[in-house]
């Protein structure tokens, strides 16, 4: 028989081992929460830093360029005015309008043109299909410098150097296989049945594309505009080349910018053009980041 006396012992005893319990449940949950918080924070000050030093740049006098205070000083509006001034031979506001051009027009082919390869290297099974996709991977993985001697004399011979099309080409041919090789891994995960469906509907095999996989498939789509955009936007190596002073984009702009001051570097403004141009990707990559994210992660669960 159990004693009286020992009763308050023993709830103690359970009372004491349940505590260690929770207190070994909250050291298991919150230590890994913990480390991945300042995990993440490491990261996001380790990418976003470069950015918040041009943007300081950016507002600083042209004398204190290399003023090492890691916040605001000597602030200016000045370098902004600069980075705009035509009278100094900076186009900004021309290069700007020449990239989303070119951006735009690089975005909507490869998007029309590669969604249809993708659905095809898919759903469908014919003839030579690994060898296209061979092809498609290795045209991904060319060099670009490879190919800015060919390009150059090929569009000095067909009178296209310094227009828009010698530079929305050869974006399209590095855009593409990146939206093909996107959309296809998630319309091979989409399932078949929603197409079968469709068929026995009455559907072609156009139309239940066309009204059943490509709605289903618009995060994917939509995410892949992003990126191709993103990518065709800062693009300079064969821009610097085949452009003219009217068609060169903000990357070949910003490289040739004058400054305020003679025989000097423009820093100053170089950090108010960069800071002008990241700013537009950066919001309107947080204004669609639920899509974003949504179309990265479509396809990577079989339906």
């Amino acid at each position: 028989m159990t004693l009286a006396a020992d009763r308050p012992r023993s709830n103690t005893r359970a009372r004491d081992l349940a505590v260690d319990r929770s207190r070994t449940s909250v050291k298991r949950h919150v230590g890994p929460k913990l480390r991945t918080g300042i995990q993440a924070t490491v990261i996001a000050v380790w990418c976003l830093l470069p950015f918040y030093w041009m943007v300081v740049t950016s507002f600083r006098d042209v004398g204190f360029t290399f003023d090492p205070t890691p916040w605001f000083t000597h602030f200016t509006f000045a370098n902004y005015e600069t980075a705009f001034s035509t009278a100094l031979g900076n186009h900004l506001g021309r290069a700007l309008l020449n990239s989303l051009v070119i951006g735009g027009t690089v975005t909507i082919i490869a998007l029309l043109v590669g969604t249809s390869a993708a659905y095809a290297l898919a759903r469908l099974e014919f003839r030579g299909k690994s060898l296209i996709a061979g092809a498609i991977l290795a045209a991904s993985m060319f060099p670009g410098v490879a190919l800015i001697s060919p390009l150059f004399q090929l569009f000095t011979d067909i009178g296209w150097m310094g227009t828009y099309q010698a530079l929305i080409l050869p974006s399209i041919s590095f855009v593409l296989p990146l939206t093909v090789y996107t959309l296809a891994s998630f319309f091979r995960e989409m399932p078949w049945d929603l197409e079968e469906a469709a068929r026995i509907d009455g559907c072609t095999r156009v139309q239940a594309f066309r009204r059943i996989i490509l709605p289903l498939a618009a995060p994917a789509v939509f995410t892949t505009a992003i990126l191709a955009f993103i990518s065709s936007w800062n693009e300079y190596l064969i821009s610097s080349q085949l452009s003219s002073d009217a068609t060169q984009p903000v990357t070949v702009a910003i490289a040739g910018f004058q400054g305020s001051v003679p025989h000097q570097e423009p820093y100053t403004a170089v950090m108010a053009a960069g800071t002008i141009v990241t700013i537009p990707l950066v919001i309107l990559v947080l204004v669609f980041q639920r899509r974003i994210v949504a179309g990265l992660t479509a396809g990577g669960v079989k339906g």
